[in-house]
């Protein structure tokens, strides 16, 4: 069936908008921004600025923190993980192994000049990893400061 659109009486004409809306989105699209090329889930991430330091928020229910590795390269931060489980159970004459493998790996890149790398905090609790960025003083957000006219 092929769509027509007419400009007579014999049918209301729908504007292209309602079509580029609805059929223009990404209905469809299956891949999410929290899966890697790899297909492995990524943890989500809430990045807050605040007047004095930036606030990273690492979503990942179920870790340890001597899980995680941070490192500062560069310039860029970056989060990492590797979690391994192993199982194993004798049931009768059966025999089961099994092996689990979790890794993750997130960077950002900071800006120049504006972060005091030397002070870089992080902590993990009830399954958040938790990063404070402070801003060197410079950068930091001051008071507006009221100008007297004379």
């Amino acid at each position: 069936m092929n769509l027509i659109k007419r400009n007579g009486n014999h049918l209301p004409v729908l504007p292209s908008l309602f079509f580029d809306d609805v059929f223009g989105r990404d209905l469809f699209n299956w891949e999410n921004n929290n899966f890697s090329t790899t297909s492995t889930t990524l943890p989500s991430v809430n990045i807050k600025e605040t007047a004095d330091n930036y606030e990273v928020e690492v979503a990942a229910p179920g870790m340890n923190k001597d899980d995680f590795k941070i490192t500062l390269d560069n310039g860029q931060l970056i989060i990492s993980s590797v979690k391994q489980n192993e199982v194993n159970s004798r049931e009768e004459n059966f025999t089961r192994r099994e092996f689990s493998y979790q890794s993750f790996q997130r960077s950002f890149v900071l800006p120049k000049n504006v972060v005091d790398e030397e002070k870089i905090s992080a902590r993990y609790e009830n399954g958040l990893l938790l990063l404070s960025i402070p801003k060197m003083e410079q950068a930091k957000q001051k008071a507006p400061r009221m100008i007297d006219i004379s």
